[in-house]
Parts: structure tokens; sequence; C-alpha cells
């Protein structure tokens, strides 16, 4: 079969891509490098979408409108993105819940807890996995040839003009097969760099050796590099990423969305040294999760441990590995590596600090610090109920910003000019919304727009490809 669009990546802005351009009638093949047990990138991870909505409707729980979302997105990434894009992307939101849903994707309530997400995320039923296997099936359905254990390791592009790329089937093992694939228009969908330690090391320094990385270990940035190496136009800067603070038991790669923590709001984070370092309660948790990461990062060592008492231990969601418990605060410093006396001398400042309130985790409630440097602002009630608890941290990437310029219709910029055939969605043109900072959900939310957008544009771009593509 010959291939009209051929996309790079195998997570839900590569099959939302695909399924657009097979609707049009595009002969589509997708390259996904991960082995099929693994397919979909960090989309295997993921558990909801944030959309814009103007009314509940039985599962989102109100209204949610596009200028809310605007503000909420400003604030997080404290105006660093582009607004043309930003507002495109918000205003589309709103189409996703019918199209994923078309597409055979089912939704449930929010999960409860900290994440506070069930007027504003649309949750998949089943998780990251259940939405993945709905698009791939659809794809296929449509005529998509998926091919997994396959890399893109060259791309031939001339003048911004996408002619080739060349493909390797079986990279893992010791007999891997090449193909140079003409195709009349190329969707680049394969993710960030955030597996690449090395790539990583630019932006962070040696402190990236201690960094967790949350998704598959397949998003190295083969692609991004090609296409930059190529003349593509970059956005974004190598030290900016989603990252949260994890679990610090977690593997090196692929540990998923289960290893991060929810339970910071309800205690103090403490340093190598014993030192808090950051107000726990500045945030509803949802809007402020995704900093942890980078505070735990600029940390001594890179890491950090939450400590709690008894009294919040039933208001998070569990974690997949168990703290350390000990009885008496100075035992649970020994455990978890600390000097007894300085944590002890932490535990006791924060508890002298805090004023008497009402306790409520769903509210911005009166328990607060004063007098405390850093303050904590909500949710701050004495350490004093044994037994005590504690978890390490780790900065947890979950993936990287810099990436390919794109423009409204998903073409990628060289020089400026948008490429009449190449197109990118997902987490490698994220940074042009999310210049830094997340608002939970939102990567989803840009794969799902930004890959309808390639995949559409793509069809299209078949009617106006010049002739003679290389063969």
């Amino acid at each position: 079969m010959s291939v009209d669009v051929l996309i790079a990546g195998g997570g839900n802005a590569a099959l939302c891509a695909a399924i657009c351009a097979a609707r049009a009638g595009a002969h589509v093949r997708v390259v996904e490098a991960a082995p099929k047990a693994m397919r979909g990138g960090n989309t295997r991870h993921t558990r909801n979408c944030r959309v814009a909505h103007d009314a509940g409707n039985g599962i989102l729980t109100g209204p949610y409108p596009v200028d809310e979302y605007m503000d909420d997105l400003l604030r997080v990434t404290d105006g660093n993105t582009d607004p043309e894009l930003a507002r495109l992307t918000l205003e589309r939101s709103a189409e996703i819940w019918d199209f994923l849903e078309a597409q055979g994707v089912r939704f449930q309530p929010s999960l409860g807890g900290t994440l506070s997400l069930g007027r504003t995320n649309a949750f998949f039923l089943g998780g990251g996995r259940s939405m993945l296997n709905a698009l791939c099936r659809m794809a296929e359905d449509l005529g998509v040839d998926l091919r997994y254990g396959t890399r893109v390791t060259g791309i031939e592009i001339e003048d911004g003009f996408f002619l080739s790329a060349t493909t390797e089937a079986g990279w893992e093992g010791h007999a891997p097969v090449r193909e140079r694939v003409p195709a009349r228009a190329f969707v680049a969908a394969s993710g960030g760099f955030e597996a690449n330690i090395d790539w990583l090391r630019e932006g962070w320094g040696d402190a990236a050796a201690n960094f967790r990385i949350r998704g598959t270990p397949y998003n190295t940035g083969g692609v991004l590099r090609t296409m930059l190496d190529a003349g593509a136009d970059r956005v974004g800067t190598v030290d900016q990423c989603h990252a949260v603070a994890v679990d610090g038991r977690a593997p090196q790669f692929d540990g998923g969305i289960v290893t991060r923590l929810d339970c910071v709001p309800f205690g103090i984070v403490v340093n190598r040294d014993g030192t808090r370092f950051h107000d726990e309660g500045e945030e509803f948790w949802p809007k402020r999760y995704a900093i942890w990461g980078r505070l735990v990062a600029a940390q001594p060592d890179q890491v950090g441990h939450v400590v709690i008492d008894a009294k919040p231990a039933d208001l998070f969601m569990p974690s997949v590995f168990p703290p350390e418990v000990a009885d008496t605060i100075e035992g649970l410093a020994r455990k978890i590596g600390l000097d007894p006396a300085a944590l002890r001398a932490t535990v006791d400042a924060f508890n002298a600090a805090c004023l008497p309130g009402r306790f409520d985790h769903t509210i911005h409630d009166d328990c607060r610090t004063e007098g405390l440097s850093p303050p904590k602002t909500h949710w701050a009630r004495p350490i004093t109920d044994p037994p005590f608890r504690a978890y390490t941290l780790r900065p947890g990437i979950t993936f990287t910003y810099m990436g390919l310029r794109v423009n409204r219709d998903a073409r990628v910029l060289f020089g400026g000019a948008p490429s009449p055939n190449i197109f990118a969605a997902g987490e490698i043109m994220a940074g042009n919304v999310l210049g830094q900072g997340y608002l939970a959900g939102i990567g989803m939310t840009i794969g799902t727009v930004f890959g309808r957008i390639a995949g559409t544009q793509a069809a299209g771009a078949l009617r106006n490809a010049r002739d003679g593509v290389a063969s």
C-alpha cells in the first residue's frame, strides 16, 4: 500500500491524527518505536483530559468556560504561552468529549481526594490504556497501517518540504529492517526527549541523573532532533518540562502516574538537611502539584521528604509504595536518613507557628502558619499525632516542552514559514502552549486538539502536494 500520510508516534496525538486523516480518505501509516505491549507513549499512563464546556453533563459536575480555562492556563504558565494557539486549544477542547466518544472512548466521574477535578476534567473509563485501545481499534478499522517496534531514523526534507523518512523495524533486535518511506505528508507526534538523560543534562546538568522518568522510555527525541537539524523552528527551552514529585523508590523509567505522591498539602516537605523550602499549602493540589518536581530538583541531591502524622492519612490517594512509619519524629528521621535533631527542630518550629483554624481540604481554609518562613498558607495543622509517616521524593518528569514551533494549522515552521506538508502534534509541540508550568490534564488536550488538526490538514495537503513525490 502506498503511503499518503506517515505519522511518527503511537500515542493519543498520533492516533487522533491518523483517524482524522484516514476518515478524509488518506492512506495512513503509523510507526511506533515501542513494541505493541508498550505502545502509546505517555498516553498509557494518563487518566483524564481537561475540556472546556458550558454546562455539566452528568459526569462533569458544572460549567468550565473557555475564559476561566484561559485564566487558569495564564496563571500556571505566568503568561508564557502563544496566546493564539492557547486560545485555539482551549476553544477546540470543547469538541474533545464528543470526538473521543465517537471513537469508542468512554468516560467516568472523576476520582476524589486532592484531585478536585470533577468539574474541569473528563476521566477515561479504564484509564489511558483503555482510551488508547479504543483509538487503536478505530484506526485499524479505518485501515490505518499500525507498525510497532518501528522507529524513524532519518527524514529527507527539502526547503521545508517532506520527501521521505527512513524507518527501522525491529530496531531493538539483531536484524533491524530499514525502509525508505516516501509520503505526501508527515506528522511528527513522537513525544519529547524526557527519556534522553544526556539531552536533559543540557538544561539540568548532572542533576538529571537523579530524575525519574514517569513515562515511556521510548521518548528519546530522535524525530525532534532530526527535525531541528533539518532547520525546523524551535519553541521552548531545554529545561522546561512537566515535572512532579514522585516516590523516590519509583523506577528510572515508566513508573507512570501511580508513582506521584498527593500528600504534600497535608504535611511538610523537607530537604536532605531537614529544612522546609516551599509553602506546601499555597494552592489546590491540581494547580500546584506540577511545581514540586522542579522544587525538589533544586534541592541538594535532588531529594525531598514529605512528613505527615496520622490525621490526614486517609485524605489522599494511597501511594503504590508504603510510607516509612515511626512512633516518634526522631525515629522517622533515622528511617529516611535525616538528622533526627534537625527534623525535630523543623517540626517543632512548624507546630509552634500553626494558628487555630477550621481544617477543610476542599476549600482555602484558615489553617495557616504565622511568623514562619516559608509559610504554609492553608491546611496547616500541627504534626503531633503518631504514627508519623514519611515518603521520599524525587523529581519525576512526564514530558519536556522544548519542541517544534507550529502555526494554528499544526504546520511546522521553517525560518518562520509554514511547511506545505509537515505537521506536528502532541508533546513534541506542546511548548507552543506550555512555556512553563502545567495544568492537570492539558497535555492530553493539546495532543487531541492538534492531533485532529494535524491529521485533517495532512489529508488536505494531499490535494496541494506538488507532483513527483520522490520514490
